[in-house]
């Protein structure tokens, strides 16, 4: 049985779980439609989702449509979620747009929007809430086609705007003025289309229009426009159409090479590690062992077996009709619950890679951060283990545990909402009072300059059975940290190499002022090794023999060295605002916004199908600090009589003006060497005051 994987998506409360329910419904998955207010919606399952009203973890149900398996992803909304969201579209065929017909298009539809036209997804935008007072179609459908793409084309006619009657009919074949809307459309993607239209609108027959428009949607070069109400159920029928006419199903090669992606990871009652996958190609039983790779390589087995092997899958379960069912295996095309995988992570993948490109990040990263620390000092162990576990399921809640008091965790984040889930997750959940701080800023570090430098087994001071060289250089801007080997693959253990490898990136999280170093070149330039020792009998001589150990306990030594010579600047997080106001709080606004260091680029009368208000409305866009945009959003309502409408995202990052910020260490501060090598020693056993290694290291 054909399969689609179809996301939907909307900024927070368009509506969108209130529509997955009501398609559950309409497929006769469920016998009553559940509701976000009362907290009953079937994916909404969280107690926090429950008491919030909000969506806050993706989730998975499945319903038929015309003989095809729908698997459909309900994700957040809210933007301090969008990591559920990032983690989501790499497995989608398709996605249903949300867009709210009171509110129009949201700081979030546009974001989401961007993102979605450009990986290609194919989309169908659903203009939800025509029953709700406020209403009103032909300004949302301009406000798309002005602020998310021009794309687009109506394909629902509405009526009773505004009340509990509104409805909802989809245009067909008797409405002309729809033939030719199409043919508008079409026509800019099909020159052949445009010459046979002009030549003789008879050659155009209405069943080709309708085969042109799933051909291009499926490409996702034009989008669909369905209207409706996902409360009184209007014009859902019709968009439930569209998406099985509209959007691609592709049913994959279940005999094909083993290939999928885990983008969810969860915990089962005993605690056990639950994947989510969407397998591309091939088949998963259970009882096999599955090859797991991690950026383009063999991944860590957790009980420290064969990676080439991989890990043996326990159990399955296969979304369908509404719900997980037990089976046996899953096959290309459809998502599956797997139990047994102790080691997986979100975003690996199981078997081999369908394409040897690196998955780049779909939004940006968080740039706040807040430290966590035990309301109680005997909870300090259990709340690094449940923010490690929370981490596990969502990567982008970066810790940093500080490595000498071991008291405190800084957790990087979205916003303020997410910190309060979070916190509420741990005392709720985890039965872990914790107290957050001050929520910071997160900056990066880049280098300016090259920097070398290399250290020599047992020269100089160096106690480590190690030489390693490392040089330092900028590199493109968005390009990440690479590292290259100037040295011959042989002249190391390929573990020791790794060794290296691997501790230059966690060295990186923090450069010379303590920021995440980034957009940099490390190339190891030097290398070197004592050979495995034994005594008679065979006994493993450590005391003789280099290990993997030390090159993880060089490498910050020599890397902060050269980094240091380098030369490094901080950056700040800089966000892309667009505020629209009544033209006549300008001359209030605009000293306001200097205050808070934003820098207006452009500005320009708003469309005038936005708003309508007295004297019109201006449009300003620019530049601001990340850490400023709270503030803005703060004073907006005094500032603007409550009319101002913002949105802000975070676009790029730019150096800091004034004092450079500094972040506490908690890597044993490799900048400076007696303190780090007192911290190793404490670390390690066997070694003596000297440095020296002793016979038990």
């Amino acid at each position: 049985m054909p399969s689609l994987n179809l996301g939907i998506l909307a900024h927070v409360d368009a509506g969108k779980t209130s529509l997955t329910e009501r398609l559950l419904y309409a497929a006769g998955v469920i016998d009553e439609i559940g509701s976000v207010d009362d907290g009953s919606t079937r994916t909404d399952s969280l107690a926090l989702e429950r008491q919030r009203g909000i969506t806050i973890k993706s989730a998975v149900v499945s319903f038929a449509v015309d003989g095809a398996t729908v698997n459909l992803i309900d994700t957040p909304g809210h933007p301090d979620f969008i990591a559920e969201v990032e983690r989501v579209l790499g497995v989608l065929d398709g996605a249903v747009l949300v867009v709210s017909a009171v509110e129009g298009v949201q700081p979030q539809t546009r974001v989401l929007m961007r993102t979605l036209r450009r990986l290609r997804i194919p989309t169908l935008v659903f203009v939800n809430k025509l029953d709700r007072g406020g209403a009103d179609l032909d300004r949302t459908l301009r406000d798309i086609a002005a602020r998310l793409t021009p794309d687009v084309v109506a394909m629902t006619a509405a009526a009773g705007l505004g009340t509990r009657a509104a409805r909802a009919a989809p245009y067909t074949a008797r409405y002309p003025a729809f033939a030719t809307r199409l043919v508008d459309l079409l026509a800019g993607q099909d020159d052949r289309l445009m010459a046979d239209y002009v030549a003789d609108e008879r050659a155009v027959p209405y069943d080709r229009l309708r085969a042109e428009l799933a051909a291009q949607t499926r490409q996702a070069l034009v989008h669909p426009v369905f209207a409706g109400s996902a409360v009184t159920g209007a014009g859902v029928d019709a968009l439930i159409a569209g998406i099985s006419e509209l959007l691609p199903a592709p049913e994959g090669d279940p005999d094909g090479p083993l290939s999928g992606t885990v983008f969810k990871i969860e915990r089962g009652p005993a605690g056990e590690k639950i994947a989510y996958a969407r397998i591309a190609s091939g088949t998963v039983r259970t009882r096999e062992r599955l090859p797991v790779h991690r950026g383009g390589e063999p991944a860590p087995v957790a009980d420290g077996g064969d990676p080439d092997a991989g890990e043996k899958v326990t159990a399955i379960r296969v979304f369908d009709r509404g719900t997980d069912e037990p089976r046996t295996s899953v096959a290309a095309g459809r998502i599956g619950k797997l139990w047994g995988l102790t080691g997986i992570r979100i975003g690996d993948v199981i078997g081999e890679p369908l394409t040897k490109q690196a998955a780049e990040p779909h939004f940006a990263p968080p740039t706040l951060e807040t430290v966590v620390s035990a309301r109680r000092p005997a909870d300090r162990g259990a709340l690094h283990a449940a923010l490690t576990q929370l981490a596990e399921q969502d990567p982008l809640i970066g810790l940093r545990r500080d490595g000498d008091t071991r008291q405190e965790i800084a957790v990087s984040l979205y916003g303020e909402v997410q910190k309060e889930v979070i916190q509420a997750t741990l005392a709720d959940e985890f039965g872990v009072e914790a107290d957050f701080h001050r929520t910071t800023t997160l900056h990066i570090e880049r280098p300016v300059g090259t920097g070398a430098a290399f250290e020599v087994k047992e020269k100089d001071g160096n106690p480590f059975l190690a030489t390693v060289g490392l040089r330092v250089e900028p590199a493109p801007v968005g390009s990440g940290v690479r590292f290259r080997r100037a040295v011959e693959l042989g002249s190391l253990p390929y573990s020791f190499f790794k060794a290296v490898e691997e501790t230059v990136a966690e060295t990186l999280r923090e450069g010379p002022h303590g920021w995440q170093v980034t957009d940099c070149l490390v190339t190891m330039t030097h290398s070197g090794y004592s050979p495995r020792q034994s005594h008679a009998h065979a006994v493993f001589d450590k005391s003789m023999s280099s290990t993997s150990g030390d090159f993880r306990n060089l490498t910050p030594l020599v890397l902060m060295t050269a980094l240091r010579q380098a030369g490094t600047v901080v950056y700040e997080p800089m966000h892309r605002f667009r505020l629209e106001l009544p033209v006549d709080l300008l001359g209030t606004v605009l000293p306001a916004l200097s205050r808070l260091r934003a820098v207006p680029r452009t500005q320009a009368a708003a469309p005038s199908h936005t708003r309508t208000v007295a004297g019109g409305w201006y449009l300003l866009a620019g530049d601001i600090p990340a850490a400023r945009v709270h503030d803005l959003e703060r004073q907006l309502p005094t500032l603007t009589r409550g009319e101002g409408v913002l949105e802000s995202v975070f676009d790029h990052y730019e150096p800091v003006r004034g004092p450079v910020p500094e972040r506490a260490r908690t890597d044993h501060d490799p900048l400076h060497r007696k303190e780090y090598l007192l911290a190793v020693r404490r670390r390690l056993t066997g070694l003596g005051e000297d440095g020296r290694r002793g016979g038990g290291a």
